[in-house]
C-alpha cells in the first residue's frame, strides 16, 4: 500500500483488525522486519508497518532526515488514513522516531513500545562514527560496505550460529537501502535530540522490550528508560540481539499481545 504525502509517498503494509499499532523500523532496514507481528497479531490489532523515507519502497529525499521528520511524516500519515489514539511501536532508530513524536503529539498517542532503544543523545564517538558511515556509503559499493559494518552487531551471537536465514534475510533487508536514505538517517541520527529529560513526564502506558545479548544498545539504556518512565513495564528477551522482534517472535508477540491486552 501506499499513501501520498504532502512531498513524498510512503509505502506501508497493513492487516488485522482492533486497535491501530504503527510500526516503526531501525536503521539500515525497512519494514519487512515486522513480518512476525503482521503476520501473527493480526487478532490483537490493526497493524501497519511503514517504511520511512529512504528505505524499503518509500523514496529518498537528499539532506538530513532528522527524527522531527520522520516523526511528522507519521503524524500526516495518521491524518491522511483518520487513526486515531494508536500506539507506536519504534525498534531502535525507530525509538528515536516514536520519542519525537511523543515530544510533538503526545496527545495523539494511548500507548508507546519502545524496542532495542535509547532516549540519550549520540555521544562525541558515536556522531564521528556516523560521519564515517556518511563517507563511506557515498563509495562504490558503499551500501554493502555499511551492511557489512552494521550485520555482525544487529543479532545475538546464537542467532547468527543457529538460524542462518534470519541472516541472510536481514542482510538482504539493508541492501535494499537508498543512499540518500542512508546518510539521511545518519544526519538525522547524529543530531537528534535528547529525549531523557521528557521520560519522567509520561503519561501514556509505555513498554519496553530488549534483547540481552544486543551489541549496539546496551542493557543499562533500556533499564534507565524503564527507570524514568512512569508505570512503564520492562521486558528483557533472552537469546536475542537488537532485532528480538525477529530473533524471538513468539515471546516478543506474547509481550505485545498482553500489553495492547491492558489497554
Amino acid at each position: 500500500m501506499e499513501i501520498q504525502m504532502n512531498d513524498i509517498t510512503l509505502h506501508y503494509e497493513e492487516t488485522g483488525n482492533g486497535i491501530p499499532i504503527v510500526m516503526i523500523h531501525g536503521f539500515p532496514l525497512n519494514r519487512k522486519i515486522w513480518q512476525p507481528q503482521l503476520q501473527n497479531l493480526t487478532d490483537s490489532a490493526r497493524m501497519l508497518a511503514v517504511d520511512l523515507r529512504g528505505f524499503g519502497e518509500s523514496p529518498s529525499t537528499s539532506g538530513p532526515s532528522t527524527m522531527d521528520l520522520y516523526a511528522k511524516d507519521i503524524a500526516e500519515m495518521l491524518d491522511r488514513l483518520d487513526i486515531i489514539a494508536p500506539v507506536l511501536v519504534g525498534l531502535s532508530m525507530g525509538g528515536y522516531v516514536a520519542l519525537s513524536f511523543y515530544r510533538r503529539y503526545a496527545r495523539w498517542l494511548s500507548g508507546l513500545i519502545l524496542v532495542s532503544t535509547r532516549a540519550s543523545a549520540d555521544s562525541k564517538e558515536t556522531k564521528e562514527s556516523r560521519d564515517r558511515m556518511v563517507n563511506i556509503v557515498k563509495e562504490p559499493e558503499g551500501i554493502k560496505s555499511i551492511t557489512n559494518i552494521m550485520l555482525p552487531k544487529m543479532l545475538s551471537p546464537k542467532s547468527y550460529i543457529e538460524k542462518p536465514e534470519l541472516v541472510s534475510l536481514v542482510k538482504e533487508i539493508m541492501e535494499t537501502s537508498s543512499v540518500d536514505g542512508i546518510s539521511g538517517a545518519l544526519m538525522g541520527m547524529k543530531d537528534r535530540s535528547d529525549s531523557t529529560e521528557i521520560l519522567t513526564g509520561f503519561n501514556i502506558p509505555t513498554l519496553i522490550i530488549h534483547g540481552s545479548d544486543d551489541q549496539l544498545v546496551p542493557l543499562a539504556e533500556a533499564e534507565s528508560m524503564a527507570k524514568a518512565i512512569p508505570n512503564s513495564k520492562f521486558q528483557v528477551i533472552p537469546n536475542a540481539g537488537h532485532l528480538p522482534n525477529m530473533e524471538q517472535p513468539d515471546q516478543f508477540n506474547n509481550i505485545m499481545s498482553t500489553f495492547l491486552k491492558d489497554l
